[in-house]
């Protein structure tokens, strides 16, 4: 199908819901069916050209339905075939009765399947509907197909994978190919169900498109479409204050480098300005590692009130290094009614009361960015890190709203989420990208955008994504240094 331009998820309930309002408006949903399961089979013989044998694992619901569908096509097509089923197919209903009745293979039981070589299993047992643990049973043949080594093209999602979450339930099968229809679901770009689906396709099946648009949520893959319209464009006419000013916090003598990190970031984001803002302690080290990036000594809440009399200045930065304590906390209860990101010991330092970190947010515009990994997630929302089984989409979107601001739940597969309930997943940032100081360059590019007057959502967003494309430039092996030096503005924000 063509590519959805906002790159929206579509959660396994609302595709229900499109599924049955495809139904109630006169569409067949077999004929749906039929070209599910057809354009597996396509994907099964464009991919695998040379099998010997297709063997196709069906489920109870319609996602078998789809398996049988896609065997009476290879089968028409020369390729020998074999069924194996979970449950009694003769207590299929619907249209997955109705796929079985079409389907002129021998069907046996799941627990007779043995593999042979040249099979290419596909997964048709469960899709991205399953909301539950595996049985036993099941997730005792899931691990016989895992470990018959096979290559498995998974029919919508890999069996196991929750379509909502993208976590195992328990277990789940590791997918070469995942076919799936219409839209991708949070279970395809979320870790580790990303993995397990192998390399995605996306299949047309005939939904009218007004049906999806009825349909779609707040989640989305992050992209570019999604928010360069929010990011600055260059002016002729323009200089380097209309560009923004973003500080950024040292920590102590002993731990200058992340600061420093953040600052250089956010100036190669396209901050017109950057101040590194000292203690006296740390000022000449500083002053010596830095040269485009300015350095100001303020070591104290008297000497940061009167640097915020500067009207001018239009974001901060802090945490990177800075040092977990009052301190911090001071800072960040004058810096409350500005743009900031907030990362690292600036959150850390809130883990006792976090109520009153977000009590100073609460009023007003959404001004304040966190950008937590997990451990620093669970320090300020320990309850919400502990139910799993939402997954890290609901997860995030409930902390922002609890909290008032744009949370970036960095990981693999970062999680962005805003107090209003958009929330978008990240998918682009290479693995090389978990290295000492990485995060510390992210906050300093969603500082620089911040400086710029980009909203604190697409901020956050255009932050994250501009990171992980950094993160491709530098190549693996990189370091803190070799990423900072990749940062780039987005490039569609000149052209305007």
């Amino acid at each position: 199908m063509e590519q959805d331009e906002f790159q929206a998820l579509i959660t396994p309930q609302a595709m229900a819901d499109i599924d049955r309002e495809a139904a109630e408006t006169g569409l067949d949903s077999f004929s749906l069916m039929l070209r599910a399961g057809r354009a597996v089979a396509a994907a099964v013989l464009r991919h695998y050209p040379q099998l010997l044998r297709a063997v196709v694992l069906c489920g109870p619901g319609n996602n078998g339905g789809d398996g049988y569908i896609a065997a009476e096509a290879l089968r028409l097509s020369g390729v020998p075939v074999a069924v194996f089923c979970h449950g009694d197919p003769d207590r299929l209903k619907g249209d997955a009765a109705r796929a079985k009745a079409a389907c002129s293979s021998q069907v046996a039981p799941l627990a007779e399947f043995v593999a042979r070589a040249g099979d290419v299993v596909i997964d048709a047992l469960f899709g991205a509907g399953l909301a539950r643990d595996l049985s036993p049973e099941i997730c005792a043949a899931i691990e016989r197909v895992k470990d018959a080594g096979l290559p498995v093209v998974a029919v919508d999602l890999p069996s196991g994978i929750d379509g909502l979450t993208g976590q195992p339930r328990p277990v789940a099968l590791e997918a070469a190919q995942t076919v799936t229809f219409m839209a991708l679901k949070p279970g395809h770009v979320l870790l580790p169900g990303r993995v397990h689906c192998g390399a995605i396709e996306v299949f047309d099946i005939g939904i009218p498109r007004r049906i999806m648009d009825r349909h779609r949520g707040s989640i989305a893959r992050n992209h570019p479409l999604l928010w360069q319209a929010s990011l600055p464009c260059l002016q002729a006419q323009g200089h380097k204050f209309s560009r923004g000013h973003l500080t950024v916090f040292s920590g102590p003598i002993s731990a200058t480098g992340a600061a420093r990190l953040s600052a250089m970031a956010g100036l190669r984001a396209g901050a017109g300005l950057v101040t590194l803002a000292s203690s006296a302690s740390a000022l000449m080290v500083n002053a010596s590692q830095t040269t485009a990036v300015m350095v100001k000594k303020i070591e104290d809440e008297m000497a940061l009130d009167a640097y915020l009399a500067d009207q001018r200045l239009s974001a901060f930065v802090l945490g990177p290094g800075f040092g977990v304590g009052e301190k911090a906390r001071g800072f960040i209860s004058r810096l409350c009614g500005r743009k900031l990101v907030l990362d690292a010991d600036g959150i850390s330092s809130f883990k006792d009361d976090p109520a009153a970190l977000f009590s100073l947010f609460a009023e007003g515009e959404t001004r304040l960015v966190m950008t937590p990994h997990a451990g620093e997630f669970a320090r300020l929302f320990p309850d919400l890190a502990a139910e799993t089984r939402i997954g890290k989409v609901e997860q995030t979107v409930r902390a922002a709203q609890r909290s008032h601001a744009v949370l970036v739940h960095k990981g693999a597969d970062t999680v962005i989420a805003s107090p209003d309930g958009r929330a978008l997943i990240n998918d682009n940032a290479p693995a090389w990208l978990a290295t000492a100081g990485s995060g510390d360059v992210l906050a300093g590019v969603i500082g620089g955008l911040l400086a710029q007057g980009v909203p604190a959502f697409e901020a956050a967003a255009a932050g994250v994504y501009l990171h992980g494309e950094a993160g491709q430039r530098a190549g693996d092996g990189m370091t803190a240094e070799d990423l900072v030096k990749a940062v780039r503005p987005f490039q569609a924000a000149t052209a305007c």
